[in-house]
């Protein structure tokens, strides 16, 4: 029996309507992200005693920067997702960059972005 060299196109689909959803939600959970960075809904510390304030600014600045660490990568993971749906129309979605086989289906539905195998990911 020979190896398939690349998936079905009906299985192709199958893991773009994985990857559509994902992205949705990836691409919500970015705009929550942002919306928190540009001070919407913002309830500062403008009003409050001078001591509290210089503590409240200092954990404000280290939340904005932990946010903003979570929308690089959010923003990566989406990039991420867009181009898993460029490799499924091109139809080398699911084949592993490293050793040329395909990634286990399994592995692709949960990280449906990946681009090696658990083999090659193990050698690295």
């Amino acid at each position: 029996m020979e190896e398939k060299t690349r998936f079905a196109d009906a299985e192709l689909a199958e893991f773009k309507e994985i990857i559509l959803v994902k992205l949705k939600e990836a691409k919500k959970d970015f705009e929550l992200l942002k919306s928190t960075m540009s001070h919407e809904d913002d309830h500062g510390t403008d009003d409050t005693s001078p001591s509290f304030k210089f503590m409240e600014d200092g954990s404000d600045t280290l939340s904005r920067e932990e946010t903003a660490q979570l929308a690089g990568r959010q923003s990566k993971f989406i990039q991420h997702l867009e181009n898993a749906l460029v490799r499924i129309q091109n139809k080398t979605y699911g084949v592993c960059r490293v050793t040329g086989k395909l990634i286990s289906k399994e592995r692709l539905k949960i990280v449906p972005h990946a681009t090696l195998s658990i083999e090659a990911k193990r050698a690295q």
